[in-house]
Parts: C-alpha cells; structure tokens; sequence
C-alpha cells in the first residue's frame, strides 16, 4: 500500500536502483509496483543472457539501463548509485522480494527527519515469507552482535530494502569506477556483503537511521542462492574487517550532479538497439539470480 508523506514539502525525487542479473521473469511484477511518482528507475545489468534488458524497455520504456562496472551486487548498486540523479536512493532486488509499493513510507521516513531508512521485518506491519528458523536465528545473533559493536539498536540487519538521501552516497565508500583485479575476482564490497557494510558505513558515520516495517515475499521465478551458514560468516567477516578501519569517512557530504570520473572505468548507458532479444536465449540460459 502507497502511503503519502504529511508534509507540507514538495514530494522528493526517487531514484530506484534495480541490480539484476537473469530476472526477465521477475521484472514485471517488480515494475509493476512501481509507486507513480518515481523520478527514474536505473536498471544495472550484470550481463544477462535472458533478455532482462529488453522486457525492461518494454515493461517501461524510460527506464535507464546501466552495464555494470565488475561483477556482483555490491558493484551493481554502487554503479547505480552514481548514476542517480534524484534526491533519494532506494534500493530494490529484482526478484520480487521487495515490494517498490512501500518506498513511499520510507520517503516519508526521511522527510521526517532520517537520514537513511532501512526495512525491517520485525516490526508490526513487516514480515516474511520466505524467512527460514535457522535464517532467522542466524539473523538474530548477527544483528545483536552488529548492535554490541555499533551501539546502535537495530531489529534486522541482514535485509536489503533500503532508502537513503543521495547526498550521503559517498558516505557508503562505494567503488564503481576502479578496474577489475588482475586475473579476475572482485574487490572488497562487490558480493553480497555490501549490505552489511552500507550498515557498517552509515552508523559509523553517525547517521540519523530508523527502521520502517517492511514485508519481504518469496522469490518469484528462479533459484536463491542464499545460504544460511555461508552468508552468515560473510556477514560476521564484513563487521569484523569494517570495525578495523581507521579511516572514517564524513557524515554528510554533498552530491554533485553525476560527472564522468577523471580514471577509471564507468558504467555505461545501455543503448535501445543493443538490447538482446528476450527470445534470443535458448532454455539453458534463462536461470534466474545474481551469483554470489
């Protein structure tokens, strides 16, 4: 359910930021819960081979489509947030997990006097379908050990949907422009470890953060990889290797209009014409998720 902020302020702009690999199925129930208002929506390919670009166009023909810079979730959404040029982030998987329908309440969240909002399941109104007892015990533990290390009082750290103003973006240290390591993998924060140090980041930056009830469904098409005892240690090592930092890095800083950087590599700007064919790929390559 949409739900319209009490404030005698102009509605802020929204940038959603999609990263997506393989979810041509998914994409139109995530589309489709698209609040009206939305100021763009930034779709960040990790090189599908299922036509994810094009149903996107077709879902929604002004919808920016971004190559990503390396691989994985983390270098995903920092390419997405580069690009953004709205004055809120929000950001929503791609397989249907997250309802866009409730960025409304966390825009008001913020306009309220937060600097990020981050869902929760935990409280009244959120909830999960796809939440196992060993998922959620792990959970538990691991948001009670991030609260001992952060003084902070979250209800659920290792949940996704999160909101935030644009000007804190360089806050989070995200990397969207280096090159790839030689002979490949990736660097820190690209996997799935970067929600967990978005978290990290912004609480030791100081920022002003609430929860906002959130309800998150099963994946609709395709395979999770998620892995309790596997993303469990990723998380506990993200918390481990961020609380030995030094270097901490400023509570609020202004965002610029999105320029191309002086080095580096950019995420470039999916043209029309170079988007595949969905019924391009044959069966075997139609699998749905982002590997880790």
């Amino acid at each position: 359910m949409m739900v319209q902020a009490d404030t005698s302020e102009p509605w802020p702009r929204v940038s959603v930021v999609v990263p997506a690999l393989n979810e041509a199925r998914n994409l139109p129930h995530v589309f489709a819960r698209m609040p009206p208002n939305i100021h763009e929506v930034i779709l960040v390919d990790g090189h599908s081979v299922d036509g994810t670009v094009a149903v996107a166009r077709q879902l929604r023909p002004d919808v920016r489509v971004l190559r990503q810079t390396r691989t994985g979730k983390g270098n995903a959404l920092a390419c997405g947030f580069a690009a953004a040029t709205g004055d809120i982030i929000a950001m929503v998987d791609a397989d249907g997990s997250a309802d866009p329908g409730e960025i409304p309440q966390f825009v008001k969240a913020l306009l309220n006097g937060a600097d990020f909002a981050k869902g929760t399941r935990y409280a009244y109104g959120g909830g999960s379908s796809d939440l196992t007892r060993l998922r959620g015990a792990g959970n538990h533990a691991l948001t009670a050990f991030f609260n001992l290390c952060y003084r902070r009082d979250y209800t659920d750290l290792c949940y996704g949907f999160n909101v935030f103003w644009r000007r804190h973006a360089p806050t989070l240290g995200l990397d969207a422009t280096s090159s790839p390591p030689p002979g490949g993998g990736r660097l820190w924060g690209d996997g799935f470890e970067v929600e967990t140090l978005i978290h990290v980041r912004a609480a030791k930056a100081g920022l002003l953060i609430t929860e906002v009830p959130s309800f998150e469904h099963s994946r609709i098409h395709g395979v999770s990889n998620l892995n309790a005892f596997r993303d469990g240690l990723r998380v506990l090592r993200t918390i481990f290797a961020e609380r030995r930092r030094t270097r901490h890095l400023p509570a609020t800083v202004a965002a610029p209009e999105p320029a191309p950087p002086q080095g580096g590599i950019q995420a470039q700007e999916v043209p029309d014409n170079s988007a595949p064919s969905a019924m391009a790929a044959g069966p075997e390559q139609r699998s749905s998720g982002r590997t880790r």
